[in-house]
């Protein structure tokens, strides 16, 4: 992975996370990495990561809060467009929410949705005029 920066302009999510080792193990499943692992400043506490997917997707996690975020009230949701929607799905399989997904919805798009270890929602999709096959 590389260690340069999104282009000027980008919007990045910061997700607030309680266990961050779990919560990065699940993006890792979606094809997100730390940038680098040796940003973390020795004697300090490992309690933010910056990850990226090599195709531009940049995602911060943080540590929160003691007993700010609560998995089964989570309001945050994030949405990665890919367009290898059925490779993903079948890495994430036994956590798609919905059961017939990945499927095309009424909005034009074609996605399933899954949930990280700390309840953020995670629509994955890509829009269905635009899919091949």
């Amino acid at each position: 992975m590389t260690d340069s920066p999104a282009p000027s302009g980008t919007l990045t999510a910061v997700v607030p996370c309680n266990e961050l080792d779990e919560t990065e193990k699940f993006y890792n499943r979606l094809g997100f990495s730390r940038i680098s692992s040796d940003c973390v400043i020795s004697g300090k506490e490992d309690a933010y990561r910056i990850l990226a997917n090599g195709q531009g997707g940049h995602l911060h996690l943080t540590a929160a809060v003691p007993g700010w975020l609560q998995a089964d009230t989570n309001p945050f949701g994030l949405y990665l467009y890919v367009e290898n929607v059925d490779e993903l799905a079948e890495k994430m399989r036994d956590d798609i929410i919905e059961p017939e997904a990945p499927e095309d919805k009424p909005w034009g798009m074609y996605e399933f949705a899954v949930s990280d270890p700390e309840g953020t929602l995670v629509r994955v999709g890509w829009p269905s005029r635009l899919r091949r096959g």
